[in-house]
């Protein structure tokens, strides 16, 4: 059987691109494509050929590839995947409309529907300088949305990665899809049950992320906190900051791992779609503070392996940081929870799972 892999673009190292590598591990047969590639930013495929569209070719096109929106479904479409008995696009905007051949298979591991266009105002917030091109950009993406709806129809299986994004493949491409938890390599986590006095947050500095709450609320319990990551908000957000919280920027792999492992909690105050750093961080036997809304519901069990909190605010983040504080934690558990519901062994199992039961229903 012969593989494709597409992804949306190869030019950072996020969550859906942590995932979109293990697809790679697992089939080192298959071939990868994508829109931009930008092999010092992104995950590392070795020496794997990866295939790119037209918009490789767009001088500093990898830097600037949110002004590309329009061009990539025709870029997409321009992939000849005409070969392959089984596509697998990894997608939360423009991969999942490659053309297939009659008979193929199409699976989307879809990380969400398309943000920018059906969540715009949360987008253009984010983007602070797209903002003044708000009226423009609206007559731009009126289009795409309906771009977006007709070529949602193309793969014949969605997979979500949490519940909230399978209720918005339903309401908005009014596909079904099934849920499977991506998964962490548990290899590169560290366990420790000796925890260090300091509180992690990881993350980009983005402002959906919310981290000037979690600031606030240390401000007020002048416990330690560590920030690790880099983004836009980085500036705002240290002149908001006390000396108890110390901004450590880019880490490495290996450092983030160390920091998770010694970290009394990581906190986590956003509303993420599924969200990697929680199972992360229980795969270090850390137990998780979060914002009880969206995927953190399918990976978080209260009071086991972390604590809730019902509003992105100080006060929240500051009452679950003392609730903490008070519980036993069981860290050998919690990490054991991590490897028994999202370890790779387990989502690859299901994964395989999906495909036969797929082929059984769409294979001519």
């Amino acid at each position: 059987m012969k593989i494709a892999l597409v992804h949306d673009y190869l030019t950072q190292r996020g969550g859906a691109e942590r995932v979109f590598e293990l697809f790679c591990k697992r089939y080192p047969g298959a071939d990868i494509f994508t829109s931009l590639y930008d092999s010092e930013h992104t995950i590392d495929l070795g020496n794997r050929q990866v295939h790119t569209t037209i918009l490789q070719n767009i001088p500093k096109s990898s830097r600037h590839f949110r002004l590309l929106a329009p061009f990539y479904f025709p870029a997409f479409r321009a992939l000849d995947l005409q070969d392959y008995d089984l596509i697998i696009s990894s997608s939360s905007s423009f991969a999942k409309c490659v053309r297939k051949r009659p008979g193929a298979i199409h699976i989307c591991f879809c990380h969400n529907v398309t943000r920018f266009l059906w969540d715009t105002k949360t987008y253009l917030r984010e983007y602070a300088k797209f903002k003044k091109m708000s009226p423009v950009l609206e007559i731009i993406f009126k289009y795409l949305r309906k771009v977006d709806l007709y070529y949602s129809q193309e793969p014949d299986y969605y997979i979500a990665n949490s519940s909230i994004v399978a209720r918005r493949i339903q309401k908005i491409y009014r596909k079904p899809a099934s849920v499977i938890n991506y998964p962490i390599d548990s290899n590169q986590f560290i366990f420790s049950e000796k925890k260090d006095d300091f509180y992690l947050v990881s993350a980009r500095l983005m402002s959906y992320k919310r981290v000037d709450v979690i600031i606030e609320a240390f401000n007020w319990l002048g416990w330690p906190l560590r920030i690790a990551g880099t983004g836009p908000e980085r500036g705002r957000l240290e002149s908001k900051a006390l000396k108890n919280i110390q901004f450590l920027g880019h880490v490495s792999d290996a450092e983030r791992s160390l920091l998770m492992a010694q970290a009394r909690s990581v906190i986590v105050a956003a509303l993420e779609d599924y969200g990697l750093v929680p199972v992360e961080a229980n795969a270090s036997g850390t137990p998780v503070i979060a914002y009880g809304q969206g995927g953190i519901l399918d990976t978080q069990v209260p009071g086991k392996t972390g604590v809730l909190f019902n509003r992105q605010s100080p006060d929240a983040i500051h009452a679950a940081l003392l609730e903490a504080s008070e519980i036993a934690w069981d860290y050998a558990e919690i990490r054991n929870h991590a490897l028994r519901n999202f370890s790779e062994e387990v989502f690859f199992k299901k994964v395989d799972q999906v495909i036969e039961e797929v082929y059984r229903l769409y294979k001519p």
